[in-house]
């Protein structure tokens, strides 16, 4: 944990010329320290592959741990080093690269039992999120268009399109409200108002939904005493 911690912040400081510059080697001589100890583990966890993702062969087991989720994290973490050995890219596809490298920070929820936790709670819960998503969706859509056909004659330099009037619409129904894009009509005003209450809603659906999920898997994971039934933590 303490590993992936560290590649955060040099992958951060790494952006800070003043630090970077002066230190490249040693920023270099870390990064390649720490892909050689992640491969290691990539590897290890291939070959006890048969134990953590049995399968009907041994290469059947190594691509489902591949392809499972942890998989993929472990591999994206490594895989900005190696493949510009076997492929030849250009400049950009090494930046997006060395971006892919925060994965390593992803790496860090298999050793957190919280995080764990945390991920359960999304997984149980993703048909809910789900219709979240699709109602923010419509939201926001509804929302985009209407204020383009309220506010485009007045401000068309602000409202060109209902593409352009989406941002409006994510501002406004996140609560960010950055205030360079607002509307001037009784009208706009009145739906960035509607806009904003949804948006408070919409916000703490989320919340609710993954506290409800916490409260159900502390119930769940309660244990009780064999002598007096009562739970242990209230003891």
């Amino acid at each position: 944990m303490s590993l992936i911690a560290l590649n955060v912040v040099a992958i951060i400081l790494e952006t800070v010329p003043s630090i970077y510059e002066p230190h490249a080697k040693a920023f270099h001589l870390f990064d390649l320290t720490s892909v050689m100890i992640f491969s290691v583990e990539y590897g290890l966890r291939l070959y006890v592959s048969d134990i953590t993702h049995p399968s009907s062969s041994r290469l059947k087991s190594m691509l489902k741990f591949m392809f499972s989720g942890y998989g993929l994290i472990d591999g994206m973490a490594i895989l900005p080093f190696y493949l510009p050995f076997f492929i030849p890219v250009d400049l950009r596809i090494i930046r997006m690269l060395r971006f892919m490298r925060f994965a390593r920070l992803f790496k860090i929820a298999r050793y957190n039992k919280s995080l764990n936790i945390l991920w359960d709670i999304l997984k149980s819960k993703r048909i809910e999120f789900g219709i979240i998503g699709i109602a923010a969706i419509i939201v926001l859509v509804i929302s985009s268009t209407l204020i383009y056909f309220i506010e485009h004659d007045v401000q068309p330099d602000k409202f060109p399109s209902i593409v352009a009037a989406f941002y409006w619409a994510v501002s406004t129904v996140t609560s960010l409200g950055y205030g360079d894009i607002h509307p001037v009509t009784n009208w706009g005003k009145f739906l960035a108002s509607v806009v904003s209450i949804l948006g408070i809603g919409l916000v703490a659906l989320p919340t609710a939904i993954i506290s409800a999920g916490f409260f159900e898997k502390r119930k769940l994971n309660k244990k009780q005493c064999p002598h007096c039934g009562k739970d242990l933590d209230d003891h």
